[in-house]
């Protein structure tokens, strides 16, 4: 499958990896992810990767979001030798071959597991957006506060709003917002199977 990069050359963007392993290969696999998880995070522009281990016709299914500082950073690793190679190497593990998409950092968050499954309402994936962005918002200022009064430059209303704002952004792309959706996972799935 060859994605077509859907973002702009300076956005944060994801490489979501779904890989369906063949009865028996579970721990060869585990031992090859290990390794090209290695390789692929010393790639410039890597700026980290999560891996969700679930089950799919009973098979185990590796799901691996692989987050690069650009789409030329990410294209460069996904055409390079070495992840051809790698992928070569687990051609014979893989029951579905090897799936992958590229996508904004942010359209993984509520992203169904399955490829027949549909998001869950915006409405629930407002709740979960609101859940964790609303504590941020009176928590962040009130632990800036003391750093910003050290100095009038960084009391400034432009630069006290900017840090504010990247500390939330950066709260809520790599740790929160991840973390969120696992956790009203079973909430937003139960929706979905509602509506069908």
């Amino acid at each position: 499958m060859d994605p077509a990069p859907q973002t702009g050359r300076d956005e944060v963007v994801t490489l979501v990896v779904k890989h369906l392993i063949k009865p028996g290969q579970e721990a060869n696999y585990e031992a090859w992810l290990r390794r090209i998880v290695r390789i692929a995070g010393e790639r410039p522009g890597h700026l980290g990767v999560d891996v969700v281990r679930s089950k799919q016709n009973n098979l185990a299914l590796f799901t691996c979001v692989l987050r690069y500082r650009s789409t030329d950073d990410l294209e460069t690793w996904l055409e390079s030798p070495e992840r051809k190679t790698l992928i070569t190497e687990a051609a014979p593990m893989l029951a579905d071959g090897d799936k992958t998409e590229i996508g904004a950092v942010n359209e993984f968050w509520f992203s169904p597991d399955s490829e027949n499954a549909v998001k869950p309402p915006r409405w629930k994936q407002a709740v979960v957006t609101l859940c964790v962005i609303l504590p941020l918002t009176l928590l962040v200022p009130i632990v800036w506060g003391p750093i910003l009064r050290l100095h009038p430059f960084l009391s400034n209303y432009v630069v006290a709003t900017f840090l504010v704002t990247v500390t939330i952004v950066l709260l809520v792309v790599y740790l929160l917002m991840p973390a969120a959706t696992r956790l009203f996972a079973p909430w937003l799935e139960a929706s979905v199977k509602e509506t069908l």
